[in-house]
């Protein structure tokens, strides 16, 4: 890595891709290849640069109309595997992975970045705060095939934004974010995007996400941001708490829609419902984003997802047919690794929510609590613990979701705060230019 002037660039000679490892007879062969690329890292320290390349590919690209949210220790390949097998069509998300795992664990990059061919359309979504590292690990992680690259800026962790410094924090220093997002374009082949939240502690106007928003978006290829519709707060409250305190404004939302035609948003934030879903697209959010309601119930969320959002038949899938897909991929995983970095457990906690408000789902949960301990494999597993769902939740095909909600959307389009000021924004390209 070498200086000019303040723009870090370190060249790269031509690598070939690793073989990633599938996991699983169910998910197909493995998947290897042979791709050779050969590239620069482009770390911006000041003066942010990205090439017309970056551009077109920012302008031709238009968001999922549904993705699922990143979360850590839920949204791993195994839960992934479920949600693929449940919906084909939503877009799904990687844990966050800090930048500084990926270049440090160069020597074990599957164990992190690997993922069959099955999981596409999926999203990579890394965090940090050093803008070598930042480089380093896009580029490694470009040779697993993502179909997009998503910069957390929304995380309140206080491992995250706390001591690690990065995550939602950084929405206090946008010029930062945007050369994060030049760094991270320049050094892959795909979309980027941020997900930010709308605000940290009393930095939490309007006019101040505006800024935030403009600041990235003119500065780097930036045209796609997935906006979590409440502030985070940095101190008192965990994480959890975060995801209910601060109340959801999705005004903030709306009104950046209205403000910013150039740029697209995805809604996140307290969306539990496929009805919700529709109705945000409806009222003009060009992309919904799921989180906790497509982990905690994902029958009922991801399986209307295909028909209802993206205009496919009704689908005849049933939960034994699921099972039975994810029983040959569990089984395979448990087979490769000798049990030596998996268990019976870590794949069954996907499932946790499968019978979500079915009869049998809590004497399920309580045969599974006790299967954990003497099961060695998925299919045993099911053996032991099945026997409490009935046939009539097993064998029945998704049906229509109940109907019967307020729309909040609507109602938040009819409190939209004011437009900022464009002098604001006319200072601010000279102040950035």
């Amino acid at each position: 890595m070498k200086s000019v002037g303040n723009t870090l660039i370190a060249s790269v000679t031509p690598v070939h891709c690793a073989m990633l490892k599938n996991h699983g007879r169910l998910l197909s062969k493995l998947v290897s290849g042979n791709v050779s690329k050969s590239r620069k890292f482009h770390c911006c320290s000041q003066k942010c640069q990205f090439n017309g390349e970056s551009l077109m590919v920012a302008a031709r690209y238009s968001p999922p109309l549904f993705s699922v949210a990143p979360m850590m220790e839920c949204t791993d390949n195994h839960y992934r595997t479920l949600a693929r097998l449940i919906s084909k069509r939503a877009w799904l998300y990687t844990e966050m992975i800090a930048a500084e795992t990926i270049v440090y664990q160069k020597g074990d990059l599957d164990r992190f970045l690997a993922f069959s061919r099955d999981q596409h359309p999926i999203v990579l979504q890394i965090g940090g705060n050093d803008l070598e590292n930042i480089a380093k690990a896009t580029q490694l992680a470009s040779l697993y095939g993502y179909d997009e690259i998503n910069f957390n800026c929304g995380c309140p962790s206080p491992k995250v934004a706390g001591k690690g410094c990065f995550g939602v924090r950084l929405m206090l220093d946008p010029k930062f974010v945007a050369d994060a997002m030049s760094v991270i374009s320049a050094n892959s082949d795909v979309p980027v995007s941020v997900k930010c939240r709308i605000g940290v502690d009393n930095h939490d106007s309007y006019n101040e996400l505006c800024d935030f928003i403009y600041k990235v978006s003119s500065l780097s290829p930036t045209k796609h941001f997935i906006i979590h519709s409440r502030k985070a707060l940095l101190n008192g409250i965990s994480a959890r708490e975060n995801r209910s305190i601060p109340p959801l404004k999705y005004e903030y939302l709306y009104a950046l829609v209205r403000d910013f035609p150039d740029l697209q948003f995805t809604i996140n934030g307290g969306i539990n419902s496929i009805h919700e879903v529709t109705s945000a697209l409806k009222e003009g959010a060009h992309g919904v984003m799921v989180g906790r309601a497509a982990y905690n119930n994902p029958w009922n969320v991801l399986g209307h997802v295909d028909s209802a959002v993206y205009g496919m038949p009704p689908s005849s899938l049933t939960r034994r047919q699921v099972l039975e897909k994810y029983q040959m991929y569990a089984d395979s995983v448990l087979e490769l690794d000798g049990g030596s970095k998996t268990n019976v457990r870590e794949l069954i906690k996907p499932l946790l929510g499968f019978f979500h408000s079915e009869p049998g789902n809590g004497l399920w949960k309580r045969k599974a609590d006790a299967a954990f301990s003497s099961c060695l494999t998925i299919k045993s597993f099911f053996e032991e613990t099945l026997v409490a769902i009935p046939d009539s939740v097993l064998d029945s095909p998704i049906v229509s979701a109940p109907i019967g909600f307020r729309n909040v959307f609507s109602d938040a389009k009819s409190r939209l705060p004011l437009p900022p000021p464009s002098t604001v924004r006319d200072e601010e390209a000279v102040l950035y230019a």
